[in-house]
């Protein structure tokens, strides 16, 4: 099974650039939006490719966050409501059941535009995202989060760890949260299972030359629940083209 997530920060901007003719010659099982910017009644064919069914959940706002997920096996359900007010009007969850394993297109809040947004984000990823992984591991569930974290885990997942510990992204609690998240509870960074190098970027600021000097964050994520663990067989981050200032997270798994 082939699964990619994306950041395409404006699905319609993302496929003028060849977003969705690379997307049909990846051929991949399950594709995991973030950040679609924009509402379903603005989409035309284009963006609905027929191999798949489409599912998307846009935000309130207008041209702002939402998610999507496309399948080419049909879901037993998708559920855009997680009960979470916020996350449900900002589009920030999409979630599909199949027989065997569940698939969520997630995108987590970036903390960076205000000290309100990042108390925001903290709150919810301590007070009701673990909480809910827990108990996901209890029923073991076997379920993959992908998308946009806006975390970075260790050094080696941000070229310049010094100058940006201490910015919403890189902080030591947003750190430590994916340290209990990977070694207490046991879910599991499905990139790390197959790649152990340094210099593994997944988004790069558009300020400067962060893009051709390789500055980049990994904040992009394929989650598994423990139960997953050993099912991937490798993963890749595409940049040959560029689509979006998020390169996508491509990962081929074993059968479950």
């Amino acid at each position: 099974m082939k699964i990619i997530t994306a950041n395409v920060n404006g699905i319609r901007a993302a496929e003028k650039k060849g977003f969705f003719a690379w997307l049909k010659k990846e051929n991949a099982d399950v594709i995991c939006l973030q950040e679609i910017k924009a509402q379903e009644e603005q989409l035309d064919e284009r963006f609905y490719p027929s191999e798949y069914h489409c599912y998307y959940h846009p935000a309130e706002k207008k041209g702002y966050s939402g998610t999507a997920i496309f399948s080419k096996k049909k879901p037993l359900s998708v559920s855009k409501k997680t009960g979470w007010k916020e996350m449900d009007s900002e589009g920030r969850m999409i979630l599909a059941e199949f027989d065997n394993f569940s698939i969520a297109s997630i995108y987590i809040y970036s903390g960076s535009s205000k000290p309100e947004r990042q108390d925001l984000k903290m709150r919810f990823l301590s007070k009701k995202f673990m909480p809910y992984l827990q108990q996901l591991k209890k029923a073991d569930n076997k379920i993959i989060f992908c998308g946009d974290v806006n975390i970075v885990h260790q050094k080696r997942d941000i070229k310049n760890f010094t100058g940006n510990k201490n910015r919403s992204g890189c902080l030591p609690e947003e750190r430590a949260y994916l340290d209990k998240l990977f070694q207490q509870i046991g879910f599991v960074d499905g990139f790390r299972e197959v790649n152990q190098e340094s210099e593994q970027y997944t988004w790069w600021s558009n300020r400067g030359q962060a893009w051709a000097n390789n500055t980049g964050w990994r904040i992009d994520y394929q989650i598994l629940s423990p139960n997953l663990k050993g099912s991937v067989k490798n993963a890749q981050i595409y940049k040959a083209e560029r689509f979006s200032d998020h390169a996508p997270l491509i990962l081929q798994y074993r059968k479950f």
